[in-house]
Formats: structure tokens, C-alpha cells, sequence
């Protein structure tokens, strides 16, 4: 199991916000590269990068901050946010990052989309953020029209790097991940499926880990201490 903990960029700053509310902020850090440095000091071997201004424009917006992340560490990025167009991949390619996560393009234009992935095979992730059980976009200030079934049925044949299951209403909270719902989109697709939204403790890391979820996104836990990286890494290998 791969553990990235995450960086959420907000004005150039590392923020965490709670259940996506852009209103409920807290500043971890003003400068991402010290931040990201820290978590691969701490053993990290991926991180997770959300840049919060792109996803609420429709477009990134904090790519010199992406590049000096990815230039300053020797692990592979992902980032999600505001990536609606091919030309905001290769955008975010030429930063450095490893993996592109797209939410609002796979459920608004699921043929645009799957022309992507193809495109660039085992680089483009699915951001699967739901709300009160359907697919949200916009940086999570919308519900999507498409219902969660089709979207898996769409996205199954498609060759993505992963898909990124995050339950909005628990982001950020430090209230629980959910599990469940989590290990059943595991155990339906063949691709990786990567935990994310209110991962607390470490049993949930090894809860998930037993039921077949292939990574998890760390963020206000390893923040605030409820989580200790180098803790977590050492059950994410043994699953114990």
C-alpha cells in the first residue's frame, strides 16, 4: 500500500480546508517545497498535490509553486485541480508531475476524458469526489448529473493510473474514512483505488489495506499528529 501524504495549495501556501469549504482554511505552511521536502525526509515515496486555486477557476493556477515542489524532491507527484484541457496537461507535465488527476472533465465530458487517458496511458488518474453519493465537480461546488455506476462502467476499460475515491463530506475532518464505500469501488474496478477524506488513525490505514485499497491519502492527520508518517509507512508495508 502506497501512502501520499498531501499538499493542498491555496495562495502559494499549504492549506487544509474542511469538507472542501474554501470559507474553513488553515495555514500549515507558506512555503509547499519545505513542506513536501519534510514528508520525503519522512520516508514518502509519492505526494499528493491539490492545487485548491485551480480547481475553484477551472485552470492551475500554482504551477511555479507545483515545479519547485517536483524539483525539490526525488519521489513522483500527482496533482489534481483545475485540469480541464490538454493543454493544462501538458501544462502540468512540463511542471514535473508524474500523474494528472482529472475529476470535473471524466464527469462532465467522459469522451474528452477517455481520449486522455488514452492518449497517455498509466498518466491520468480519475478524481472520483462524491457528494451525498453522486460525482461532484467544480471543485467539489457542484453535484455531477451522472450516477456513480455509469461513471465505473465508463472509466473500467479505460487505461488509468488510478482512481482517487474521496467522500467529500468527511475531507478534512478527521471523523473517519469511508471504508466501505471505498473497498466496494476496490473491489469493482482492477485499477488502483486510492483512499482519501478523513483518514484519522492508523487502524483505517490497515483496515483499508486488508480490503484490497491500494493507497491513501494522508492530509490534516499527518498535519495535526493524529498520524505519524514513518508509523504509517512501516504498516502500509507489513499490513499489520
Amino acid at each position: 500500500m502506497i501512502l501520499y501524504p498531501a499538499i493542498d495549495i491555496r495562495g502559494g501556501c499549504c492549506v487544509r480546508l474542511i469538507q472542501g469549504d474554501y470559507t474553513r482554511e488553515t495555514v500549515f505552511g507558506h512555503d509547499p517545497s519545505e513542506v513536501a521536502k519534510r514528508w520525503v525526509d519522512e520516508g514518502a515515496r509519492w505526494l499528493h498535490l491539490v492545487d485548491l486555486d485551480g480547481a475553484k477557476a477551472g485552470r492551475p493556477i500554482n504551477l511555479d509553486v507545483v515545479k519547485k515542489i517536483c524539483s525539490s524532491v526525488s519521489v513522483p507527484c500527482q496533482l489534481g485541480g483545475g485540469i480541464r484541457s490538454e493543454s493544462d496537461l501538458d501544462a502540468v507535465f512540463d511542471a514535473g508531475i508524474t500523474r494528472a488527476i482529472v475529476g470535473t472533465r471524466a464527469i462532465e465530458d467522459p469522451e474528452r476524458f477517455a481520449r486522455w487517458c488514452i492518449a497517455f496511458p498509466g498518466k491520468v488518474a480519475l478524481g472520483l469526489d462524491v457528494k451525498n453519493g453522486r460525482p461532484a465537480a467544480n471543485g467539489w461546488l457542484e453535484e455531477g448529473g451522472r450516477s456513480m455506476d455509469n461513471l465505473i462502467l465508463d472509466v473500467s476499460k479505460l487505461p488509468l493510473a488510478a482512481v482517487i475515491f474521496t467522500d467529500i463530506s468527511r475531507d478534512g475532518t478527521l471523523t473517519g474514512c469511508n471504508i466501505p464505500a471505498t473497498a466496494d469501488l476496490a473491489a469493482k474496478l482492477a485499477h488502483p483505488v486510492i483512499a482519501s477524506g478523513g483518514i484519522r488513525d492508523q487502524e483505517e490505514i490497515g483496515e483499508l489495506s486488508r480490503r484490497g485499497v491500494s493507497g491513501a491519502i494522508l492530509g490534516r492527520s499527518l498535519y495535526e499528529g493524529t498520524i505519524r508518517l514513518s508509523d504509517a509507512l512501516n504498516l502500509a508495508q507489513t499490513g499489520e
